[in-house]
């Protein structure tokens, strides 16, 4: 495979996405605040939404992360955005108008769906919005509010939204209610102890997501602590509960480092593929499923990287079990993966400020039934 750049001049890109709206735009967060809009091959002067002075980005993970647009977007023209809020490093979840200009939009009709309260630690928020094709919900990842192995616990704690997947449903209602309800199908609705917005927990950083737009399969990509990353997985036909084991466990191996054994936490699901730290890697960057059909032999591949190695891999099922092969060393810093609304990926590089698509297609040899770890 191969990357070909496309955008250039963006200030550190933490986020590529579409609005399904059939105008063929890429939107791209800037992580101080700003989305900028690519189209007709050239990046807008103008942002679409600026909202630098009330985004935390200094420092760490912080900044404005990710942008959602709701189905049927290009009629309910509104949309939804994920950052942290400057001065008390709370993780905001908001809804935007688009204003009369199509490419702006309306950064005073802003209404805050969820604040939660994050420790004062710069990393760990998590970040990402995603609506899923399945059942047209919205999905957020939290982080368990960042230092060395979630001292609190808060990714095995159910009255805490820190170390989740959570689901809501901003839309049903909308406008009569402004903020949000909880799907009558979320797994923990009316359980004892446990917020109901919860869909998965037991996670570290789920720092990028994705629904696999043929099959509405998830796909997380969640951040490590000191040895191992891991991709999650579950299929579309899940009715969430899942615990993906953090503190418990790293990766499929338990936590912390040396320990011998332990208990997998109730409703456990072990990774479908895991990266040891080494070769320079630090940070999982959870990816897309190609869908695209400009390039047959990449199609059903699940793209994911590392944000410190610069590494690529894909992953894919083949004859009853799930194989992960490295495809590219991109030679810079991914912090986001992105897929435009015909189903071509993007990667984003922080620190060089450029968008890049993903070309070319591997060897046919590449995918063969062998036994992953």
């Amino acid at each position: 495979m191969s990357l070909t750049p496309l955008i250039n001049g963006l200030a550190e890109p933490v986020f590529v996405g579409n609005a399904n709206d059939g105008s063929g735009r890429l939107f791209v967060v800037e992580r101080e605040g700003t989305i900028r809009i690519f189209a007709g091959n050239s990046l807008l002067a103008t942002p679409f939404l600026s909202i630098t002075t009330r985004v935390e980005s200094g420092y760490g993970e912080q900044g404005l992360l990710s942008v959602a647009f709701p189905p049927n977007f290009a009629s309910k023209r509104h949309f939804y955005a994920y950052y942290t809020q400057k001065g008390t490093n709370a993780l905001i979840i908001s809804r935007f108008n688009v204003s009369t200009d199509a490419n702006v939009a309306d950064a005073g009709s802003e209404t805050a769906l969820l604040n939660i309260l994050h420790p004062t630690n710069l990393n760990h928020d998590g970040g990402q919005l995603q609506f899923s094709p399945h059942d047209g919900f919205l999905y957020l990842g939290t982080g368990d509010g960042g230092a060395s192995g979630d001292p609190p616990n808060n990714a095995q704690t159910p009255s805490v939204l820190l170390g989740k997947i959570l689901r809501i449903d901003p839309e049903t209602a909308f406008p009569t209610v402004p903020t949000y309800t909880i799907p009558a199908s979320n797994p923990f609705v009316g359980a004892t102890g446990y917020r109901p917005e919860i869909w998965a927990l037991g996670l570290r950083n789920p720092w990028r997501f994705s629904f696999d737009r043929a099959t509405h399969d998830l796909y997380i990509g969640d951040v490590g602590q000191d040895t191992w990353e891991e991709v999650d997985w579950r299929p579309a036909a899940s009715t969430g509960g899942e615990n993906y084991g953090w503190r418990v466990l790293e990766g499929d191996m338990c936590y912390p480092p040396g320990t011998t054994s332990c208990t997998p936490p109730p409703n456990y699901v072990a990774p479908v593929a895991t990266v040891e730290h080494g070769a320079g890697d630090c940070a999982i960057i959870g990816g897309y499923v190609y869908r695209g059909t400009r390039f047959v032999l990449l199609r059903g591949i699940y793209f994911y990287g590392d944000n410190c190695s610069g590494r690529v891999w894909g992953l894919k099922y083949v004859s009853g079990a799930w194989q992960s092969h490295l495809l590219k060393s991109a030679g810079f810093s991914i912090s986001s993966f992105g897929e435009d609304e015909a189903g071509n990926l993007y990667v984003a590089d922080l620190y060089g400020g450029r968008v890049l698509r993903v070309d070319g297609a591997p060897e046919k040899s590449v995918y063969l039934p062998v036994t992953f770890r």
